[in-house]
């Protein structure tokens, strides 16, 4: 997005202070400030609507052309798609009329390690960083970085501080940058005077503003360097050897030779890999493709990570059809003998998908699943694949869950992890958000009551609901999110084991909205209605929300009465909300354009009264209304005595049923007798 100084228009000094009205700014709050990077000053913030952090890289500019060059040259990195790349969230240019500056600013994903923390960490304890682990990332890396040489895109900025650790195991490419950035002389002058570490990691030609895809691997091969030695150079030492290697290569090698004697894991992979990549000539660099060839194919390296596909040829069309006209248990075979080529996994994915419920051996395949789960792991970097997966294990958990409802699926934590997994992949693709949202909406009731509470925390401390408000709150135009979200809102919700309630106090109004937005769509009401009624269990209405709640809750049913699930929903809230506050009493009774709360439950009465279950929930919302003198009156008035005996009458098998209609009984019949003798004489 363009700032407002987008039009040319530059203010005069004082014009405008840094968070004038309107400006991108205004929606973050300022933190504090890390150290500065080569380009410009990056600062934690946090957006003032979700409470999420962020980082936003603020560079200065020389002038508008400048500020708009780079931004036309960044927006193409907003439309990154990959496992291991943190794509820019958004993009602006601001004016400090303070001083006098324009500044571009990238809004990033924070996170608080990086490989920076991880090498300093060793290096302080002088231990060697875990080879299992650095296999792993490493071929993360190697597989981000080739996706974007692929695309004829450079990073141009690539050092430890810029691979940022979303987890333990799990890291991702940050803060690329531009040519028109990156070539800003007097800036790169500066900061090289102030801090010598930040050009360290540059190639030799980069140093004269000349990049290519090769000035990456060179400063990947700093990072690998970097990681290997920690254990036995302190931080000077390392920056002195990367400025070295840019004049006397022959520095490499004995660092090379020092660790095969300290015994450094995979020394020898290392030993064949770093001299290709730290050439002084970019020509005589290796390429991507050559690492990764070098470490994972030649060498002994494992990770999930790396797509064998670099150096296999594609399976033909006509070939992979042919293997995939069997049963279920063919095409499992030909999915696992070719598991490294996506084309295939991708296409035996489409076929499955097409066959009936009888062939595929529902209710359950667990090998079946497996398989799926196996094939998104193994290629999570490629979209189509993640998403033909979710659709497919949302199609068999579907079928389970239609013709054998009372088994109890397999949904175990290697499902929750796989989409959970390609969720934060791929936050904002919302295809994949709708169906990874149901997908855990299943798997979480599927679960039971222990392993339910398990998995619903588990994903809670993941950041899911913060994720789904924020969804709900920015994709109100995408109904198939709205609903998939609620009713994923309100499987996290039910089993009421609530990490932090805090960001449940925005979701009746988000609610509103979406309602709002949707006023006639049953399916979105019946999910509003259900997770109203578990916020209201949790205390999470306040008490200035009541009228509004109870109010959208009346719509609900009056607009889908025929929906058993929104009723039931909907009258529990109800009674929920009656029980601790006489104003949403009043609200359920005063008659208003639909006609007031009671018409509507002698409406649901006659429709479901041979529906226990809808009966029982309007008898208890009877009892809490009937509890207020002030509404004893308009129960009377509104002939409820007439309705509750008969539910008495029709249930007396429900011990439960019963009780509720006696006692709304009782305080109608106490409401409706006549005042003791004297009684009216002694009032004034």
């Amino acid at each position: 997005m363009l700032g407002p100084e987008s039009d040319g228009r530059r203010p005069t000094q004082g014009e405008r202070g840094p968070g004038y009205p309107g400006e991108p700014m205004d929606k973050y709050q300022v933190l504090y400030q890390l150290n500065p990077g080569a380009l410009g000053v990056n600062l934690v913030v946090e957006e003032m609507e979700t409470k999420v952090k962020r980082v936003i890289k603020q560079v200065e500019c020389m002038d508008d052309h400048q500020a708009s060059q780079a931004l036309e040259e960044l927006m193409p990195l907003l439309k990154l798609r990959h496992a291991h790349i943190s794509v820019y969230r958004e993009l602006f240019i601001t004016w400090n009329g303070e001083i006098s500056s324009l500044y571009l600013c990238l809004v990033m994903e924070f996170n608080k390690l990086s490989f920076q923390e991880v090498i300093e960490d060793k290096r302080k304890a002088k231990e060697i960083i875990d080879s299992k682990w650095m296999q792993n990332v490493l071929g993360q890396v190697l597989d981000a970085l080739e996706y974007l040489h692929h695309l004829d895109i450079i990073h141009r900025n690539l050092k430890p501080s810029n691979i940022i650790l979303v987890s333990s195991d799990h890291c991702k490419l940050q803060d690329l940058s531009s040519n028109v950035l990156m070539t800003n002389k007097a800036k790169w002058n500066i900061r090289a005077e102030e801090d010598p570490f930040h050009k360290s990691w540059m190639a030799p030609e980069a140093l004269n503003f000349s990049f290519s895809q090769k000035s990456d691997i060179w400063s990947l091969g700093c990072i690998i360097l970097d990681m290997t030695s920690c254990s036995f150079m302190d931080s000077t030492e390392a920056m002195y050897l990367r400025k070295s290697l840019r004049q006397s290569p022959g520095s490499l090698e004995t660092v090379l030779k020092t660790m095969e004697e300290k015994q450094i894991p995979d020394a020898e992979t290392f030993g064949n890999l770093l001299p290709g990549m730290l050439q002084i000539d970019p020509s005589d660099r290796i390429t991507i493709k050559d690492v990764v060839h070098i470490t994972f194919l030649s060498g002994s390296f494992k990770s999930s990570c790396i797509s064998l596909t670099l150096y296999r040829e594609t399976v033909p069309a006509s070939i992979t059809d042919m293997l995939l006209e069997g049963n279920v248990a063919s095409i499992l075979e030909v999915m696992q003998n070719f598991s490294g080529w996506p084309e295939v996994q991708f296409r035996a994915m489409k076929r499955l998908l097409k066959m009936p419920a009888d062939q595929l051996g529902l209710p359950w395949r667990p090998e079946l699943v497996e398989v799926v789960v196996t094939t998104m792991q193994l290629h999570d970097r490629v979209l189509d694949i993640q998403l033909c997966a979710c659709s497919l294990l949302l199609h068999l958990l579907g079928q389970a869950m239609v013709h054998h409802p009372e088994a109890k699926a397999l949904c175990n934590q290697a499902i929750t992890s796989a989409v959970l997994s390609a969720l934060w992949s791929y936050p904002e693709e919302e295809s994949l958000l709708v169906l990874v949202y149901s997908l855990l909406a299943i798997t979480t009731t599927q679960e039971s009551q222990s392993e339910s509470e398990s998995v619903s925390e588990e994903l809670q401390n993941a950041g899911l609901l913060e994720h789904i408000l924020e969804h709900l709150n920015s994709s109100l135009e995408s109904r198939d999110v709205c609903v998939s979200g609620l009713g994923l809102l309100w499987a996290l919700l039910l089993d009421g084991i609530i990490v932090n309630k805090a960001p449940l106090e925005k979701v009746p109004d988000l609610i509103s909205q979406v309602l709002a937005t949707y006023p006639a769509d049953g399916e979105m009401a019946e999910a509003s209605c259900g997770v109203f009624w578990l916020l209201s269990l949790l205390g999470c209405i306040k008490e200035q929300q009541f009228e509004q709640v109870v109010a959208l809750l009346l719509q609900s049913i009056r607009l889908c009465q025929n929906r058993v699930l929104l009723v039931n929903n909907a009258y529990r809230g109800l009674a929920s909300l009656v029980e601790v506050s006489e104003l949403a009493a009043f609200k359920v009774v005063v008659q208003e354009e639909g006609g007031s709360g009671l018409s509507l439950i002698k409406e649901t009465y006659q429709l479901h009264k041979d529906d226990p279950e809808v009966v029982e929930n309007v008898g208890m919302l009877l009892v809490h209304l009937a509890s207020y003198e002030e509404i004893l009156p308009e129960l009377v008035s509104s002939s409820m005595k007439a309705l509750v005996q008969e539910i008495k009458e029709r249930f007396t098998s429900s011990l439960e049923l019963v009780s509720y209609a006696e006692k709304v009984l009782l305080r109608l019949e106490a409401a409706t007798s006549p005042s003791p003798p004297g009684r009216e004489a002694a009032q004034p």
